[in-house]
């Protein structure tokens, strides 16, 4: 336990620098919200998915230890956004108002409320294009992908949703969440094996290269026990959805590596070993287990997947072999194989989140 507490305070301390990373690759390129005019797109430097998971683990960091320093960082962030100005809405860049939502609850921070609800009412009254059926278009900065599911909504949008939805007491909200994770899990989770594509098109009705990634999966594993902690939901819903997380987290352990990692294309063991999947399922299961919805015999996957997280944080507390965003593989699971390796925001929250949960 004593690796655990000094491993996540070194986290702490390498979280910053990743969370302002000035050089982010597709920010540095322009290939990032490359069709807005330069003096809007600044807005989307700080402000997108990476970011948002980032928060969540810092504010569950400060929700924990009641720390003030904490507090401080993820108020200073808000502030200096919300005064720079915040970009345009859409589901990556909705991933911040999920701690933000929290931080207003907490803080009673009007300024704050006011925006997690006018982002949500965004999604809720048609800001945001639905598919076939009703689902969250996974439309991001850069690409509108018509009638496209993908299993990043849930983690990126639906949670903050719901959360303010509980907060307001809007039943509607709380309900839309749920219909979103059940259309999700029906066009998203493989009957056969358990696992979740990344994608499903309406538009030519297939999962596009039917790849099970590792790190898409693991927002499942980790939305899943959170929406259920998060908000009161019926006891079928509730049934269902541990079902479904149970059937995964089955499938997971026959592909967990001796390490303790998962290959970023699941079911791939010649593409690489990734730590941001690694700390998520981590995570979730182990979350899930803390909450009564998984019995303890699951900890042994955890367990591992501790040793292999504490094995690739360096001596300045950023998480090595982390993989960075990465966009639909439209065409071949190859396309997840070449994604480059890189310290971001996500890796470090979920690292953090993984090692609280050690901690009980």
């Amino acid at each position: 336990m004593q690796e655990v507490d000094e491993t996540l305070k070194k986290l702490v301390a390498g979280f910053l620098p990743v969370l302002y990373a000035p050089d982010d690759p597709d920010y540095a390129s322009h290939k990032l919200a490359s069709a807005i005019d330069d003096a809007h797109r600044k807005l989307y430097q700080f402000w997108e998915w990476p970011h948002g998971v980032g928060l969540f683990g810092l504010w569950k960091l400060f929700e924990k230890t009641k720390e003030k320093q904490y507090l401080d960082i993820l108020t200073q962030y808000y502030d200096q956004r919300i005064a720079q100005g915040l970009p345009g809405k859409n589901v990556n860049t909705m991933a911040p108002i999920l701690a933000l939502s929290f931080l207003a609850e907490y803080t009673k921070k009007q300024a704050y409320m006011d925006i997690a609800v006018e982002w949500v009412e965004w999604v809720m009254e048609g800001g945001l294009d639905r598919t076939e059926e009703g689902g969250f278009q996974h439309r991001t900065t850069d690409d509108e992908n018509p009638g496209e599911l993908w299993d990043d909504t849930l983690m990126m949008t639906v949670l903050a949703v719901a959360n303010v939805g509980r907060i307001l007491g809007r039943q509607e909200y709380i309900d839309e969440a749920v219909y979103q994770f059940l259309l999700h899990v029906e066009y998203l989770c493989d009957v056969k094996s358990g696992l979740w594509y990344h994608g499903w098109t309406f538009e030519g009705r297939h999962h596009f290269s039917e790849a099970f990634w590792g790190r898409g999966n693991c927002w499942v594993t980790i939305a899943i026990p959170v929406f259920l902690e998060m908000v009161e939901v019926s006891a079928s819903v509730s049934r269902y959805l541990k079902t479904v997380l149970v059937r995964q987290i089955k499938a997971l352990a026959t592909l967990q590596d001796e390490s303790g990692m998962w290959h970023t294309v699941l079911d791939d063991p010649t593409s690489y070993l990734e730590s941001s999947a690694t700390c998520g399922f981590g995570y979730g299961i182990l979350k899930a287990v803390n909450m009564g919805l998984l019995d303890r015999s699951y900890c042994a996957i955890s367990d591992k997947a501790l040793c292999a997280l504490l094995a690739v944080v360096d001596k300045d507390g950023v998480v090595q072999q982390v993989s960075y965003g990465t966009p639909m593989g439209r065409e071949s699971k190859n396309f997840y194989k070449e994604i480059p390796l890189r310290p971001m925001p996500y890796g470090q929250a979920l690292a953090m989140l993984f090692l609280m949960e050690n901690q009980g």
